[in-house]
């Protein structure tokens, strides 16, 4: 569990890199980038930058050499911003969660469409037997058994004669 000092620092960075990379950083390699997360160790010495981008993977791949160039821009600026004695080191990852959320939806729309054709295959089934498999008493074995007059067990209660 994070203290409320480091997630302060953390939400800080987050902060100054997004507004970093906006403004200050003119890569060309350097695509449409949005920072989701950063998570700062509890003594704050590293700090892991999360970040997605929009476009293929060539253009993931190129903005993730841009950023790795712009580490030591990006970490000074932070020092000066936060004004700790000990700056965090910065380690950009990418996030793979829209990728992974994304595979998901495909997975459940597959699933939904799976699930639909069963419904219409089984809106015009029927059973193979009876609608009712299993074995019942016949209403006439049980007024054999008992008396003609009223319930079956009618016979049973009354004192023999």
């Amino acid at each position: 569990m994070t203290s409320p000092r480091v997630r302060k620092v953390a939400d800080r960075i987050q902060v100054i890199v997004a507004e970093m990379l906006e403004r200050r950083i003119k890569d060309p390699r350097l695509g449409f980038v949005t920072v989701t997360d950063v998570r700062v160790t509890g003594d704050t010495q590293n700090a892991s930058i999360f970040y997605t981008v929009l476009g293929e993977d060539e253009e993931v791949a190129a903005t993730a050499a841009a950023l790795e160039s712009a580490k030591g821009v990006l970490r000074s600026e932070v020092g000066k911003q936060l004004g700790m004695r000990h700056v965090p080191s910065l380690e950009f990852i990418h996030d793979a969660l829209p990728e992974n959320a994304r595979h998901l939806d495909e997975l459940l729309a597959k699933a939904r469409e799976s699930d639909a054709k069963v419904a219409a295959a089984a809106a015009g089934a029927t059973y193979a037997g009876e609608a009712d498999p299993y074995r019942k008493p016949h209403e006439d074995d049980e007024l054999d058994e008992g008396s003609t007059e009223g319930s079956p067990g009618a016979a049973a209660d009354e004192p023999a004669e």
